[in-house]
């Protein structure tokens, strides 16, 4: 269900993602309130679930992920069963940092890091060993060419 937002609410969440750690006297400030009121719209913000959580943004290189690779993975059975159980292994892969299901010719797209390419090598290994798994194709990332937040935010009315 969507939640209609006002102008406030957007520059609220605009600022928040920029930085989840700015007070909220400062947030206030730049959503042109008080801190009171500034603080029960982030708490409604947050009890409506639009703001999920908030977290750093590691560099990974610095802490020794060297390689991103996608891995769009195909599965012999699409039986819900077999979608599930192929999930829940996924999950427990800290490689994988993020998992998607797709429509069309790829069941899933898996976002991955490794340390080097030789443990990118080896996870892909025992991803294809998986039960279910059709085949593997994996594409290795040379350069990041944008990395923005997740939602679009122009103006603070919605539209990005």
């Amino acid at each position: 269900m969507r939640v209609e937002l006002d102008a406030t609410d957007w520059k609220i969440l605009k600022e928040l993602q920029a930085d989840g750690r700015i007070t909220n006297v400062e947030l206030a400030r730049r959503a042109g309130l008080s801190a009171p009121p500034c603080l029960r719209r982030v708490r409604a913000l947050e009890e409506a679930g639009i703001i999920r959580g908030y977290r750093a943004i590691l560099d990974q290189r610095r802490l020794g992920y060297d390689v991103t690779c996608f891995a769009m993975v195909n599965l012999a059975s699409q039986a819900e069963a077999d979608l599930e159980a192929f999930a829940a292994r996924i999950r427990q892969m800290p490689l994988v940092r993020e998992c998607w299901t797709l429509s069309g010719e790829t069941d899933f797209l898996l976002k991955c890091v490794a340390p080097d390419l030789r443990s990118f090598q080896s996870f892909v290994l025992e991803l294809t060993a998986m039960p279910n798994v059709r085949n593997v194709r994996t594409a290795l990332t040379l350069d990041l060419v944008k990395d923005e937040p997740i939602v679009p935010m122009a103006d603070g009315s919605g539209a990005g």
